[in-house]
């Protein structure tokens, strides 16, 4: 375990904004997580920073890190245990190498397994808790626990793990054989021509609303191509914010809120963010 005081934590961010944090805690081994969490009261795992806005304020809280946490353990009848700090695109490889098949839809998503565990991330029908078994957490008692898929509670883009603020440590799947690599190929084209790629982002900004599509919402609402500051809606897709080099976290702050407030007159339903953000 490395701790770091008074850390720049703009480097854990996708979106390139962010202050310092009274401390980084960089986890290297799973056992070394209960004694992090010792004493520590303001904790907030970090992962690839993909879904997380930072404040550009001093915060006061610990940042724990899972980002050498990658093993994954093959258990034989397709069965695999995998760490949650791995990259959910080396994972989509690891299932590559050894024709494992069920979460295809998902390639592409930036983050940690870790991440897209915590919030049951999905795309195209799929979602990450459709091949889960098991996943490894740390609860609010500090206590390590492995739960069933049936003993968590999860939703569209929500989990118990995310409303009771549990750390995933492992999870695993259950896979057939099967690989579809046209499908990811696919979907990886798909994700580079529609995603803003190229510019610093927190990935989907908002969730879709039952029956409707933020994206659309948005141009509906005259939002696209909005610019606050360095931070801007998208041209490339409009339910991602882009920062142009010199956005702070209160420019998309503003812009989050400029947005909601104009799709609600437009069409009166209320956005809701899929970013976490820390430091409010």
């Amino acid at each position: 375990m490395k701790i770091y005081k008074s850390h720049e934590m703009k480097e854990f961010s996708n979106m390139k904004v962010g202050g310092s944090a009274k401390e980084l805690i960089v986890i290297e081994e799973k056992s070394e997580i209960v004694e992090a969490l010792k004493g520590r009261d303001k904790v907030f795992l970090i992962g690839n920073g993909t879904n997380t806005l930072l404040s550009d304020e001093f915060m006061d809280v610990s940042f724990i890190s899972l980002k050498n946490l990658k093993k994954v353990e093959d258990l034989g009848d397709g069965l695999v245990r995998a760490e949650a700090g791995i990259d959910f695109d080396d994972f989509i490889e690891y299932m590559k190498e050894n024709d494992y098949s069920g979460l295809e839809n998902l390639a592409g998503i930036p983050g940690s397994l870790g991440g897209l565990v915590y919030m049951n991330g999905g795309a195209y029908g799929t979602e990450i808790f459709d091949c889960i078994e098991e996943v490894e957490i740390v609860d609010e008692n500090h206590e390590i626990r492995t739960l069933k898929r049936d003993e968590i509670h999860f939703t569209y883009r929500k989990t118990e793990i995310q409303q009771k603020k549990w750390i995933v440590l492992s999870t695993t799947f259950k896979f057939q054989k099967g690989y579809d690599e046209a499908r990811v190929e696919e979907l990886k084209e798909k994700r580079g021509g529609n995603h803003p790629l190229d510019l610093p982002n927190l990935g989907s900004t908002f969730k879709n609303p039952e029956g409707h599509y933020s994206a659309r919402l948005i141009i509906e609402a005259g939002m696209q191509g909005k610019r606050v500051g360095g931070a801007q809606i998208s041209m490339v897709h409009p339910n991602f914010i882009v920062n142009h080099g010199d956005a702070k976290a209160s420019d998309i702050k503003e812009l989050i809120a400029e947005v909601k407030k104009e799709v609600k007159k437009h069409s009166g339903i209320d956005l809701e963010e899929e970013i976490i953000v820390v430091g409010e």
